[in-house]
């Protein structure tokens, strides 16, 4: 009689001409512009940018705050400033029903997300867009919270400093997302007779109503690498004149060499540039 016995079956290992197989989602992600496969951990640690050729991905509103902001603390501002839908819109679904996807899908209440604290010692009003958010789209809400920041500025001498990510204005609201370009260059024009700075900063892509207005109206404009940045479309201006652009038209490097920003800044180097920025403008 054995004086031992095998409960539970023979662990079972594969045999070399089984085929092997191990899963990396969510470990790697692949750069769409260089092909590279990039560990997930050192992408976030790069903040967003990859390691092999400098391809900006697009960065979350938030983390654009925390980056920015003096060991990324913050105080947020006007959560509850959040879309209605005054013309009861309805395309292929109802607005309202678009709005509660893009809260849920994108996490945020609103197309912008604003704050208010430190940059480099200096006090400062920041906004940052997100794309996850109806694209971007600046309406009704996106135009009130902005002007509010400006408005807050103005009141405690402080700088505005807004990250810009959208396809234009918001078409579900009409006029009254249009109202917002020239209701947030109004509160501008304030903020520049106060002598207080505002710093524009264009990611991909920045583009319709939105670079229309605000975006290009910073007393310094910077712009990451390789960003789209234009009024209409490409595709719609080649359709319109019936001539082929030229490379790399509308992108950030194209818009510098024409005088159309004033500095092209890796997103690794942001705060230090925008820091450098205020020291002058502010004073130390």
């Amino acid at each position: 009689m054995a004086w031992f016995k095998r409960d539970k079956p023979k662990i079972e290992t594969p045999s070399d001409d089984e085929e092997r197989t191990v899963n990396t989602s969510g470990i790697f992600v692949k750069c769409p512009e260089c092909e590279n496969p990039l560990y997930k951990r050192e992408l976030l640690e790069s903040h967003q940018v990859c390691t092999h050729c400098n391809y900006h991905f697009r960065f979350p509103a938030r983390d654009r705050l925390a980056d920015l902001f003096d060991e990324g603390n913050y105080e947020k501002l006007d959560e509850e400033v959040m879309s209605a839908d005054p013309l009861e819109f309805v395309d292929t679904k109802p607005y309202k029903d678009r709005i509660e996807q893009a809260k849920i899908s994108s996490g945020l209440p609103e197309a912008i997300v604003s704050g208010v604290g430190k940059v480099g010692g200096h006090p400062v009003y920041a906004g940052a867009m997100d794309m996850s958010f109806i694209g971007g789209s600046m309406g009704s809400a996106v135009g009130e919270k902005i002007t509010r920041l400006i408005e807050r500025a103005l009141e405690n001498k402080a700088a505005v400093v807004i990250f810009s990510a959208s396809g234009g204005a918001r078409m579900q609201e009409g006029t009254l997302s249009l109202m917002q370009m020239g209701k947030i260059s109004a509160a501008l024009s304030m903020l520049h007779e106060a002598r207080l700075p505002f710093i524009s900063v264009l990611t991909d892509p920045t583009t319709g109503g939105v670079t229309a207005s605000f975006a290009m109206l910073g007393d310094v404009i910077l712009a990451e690498p390789k960003a789209l940045i234009g009024f209409a479309g490409p595709r719609v201006i080649e359709q319109t004149i019936r001539q082929k652009l030229p490379k790399g038209f509308q992108r950030s490097e194209f818009l510098l060499e024409h005088g159309m920003v004033d500095m092209v800044v890796d997103r690794r180097e942001m705060k230090d540039t925008i820091v450098r920025m205020l020291d002058f403008m502010m004073g130390k």
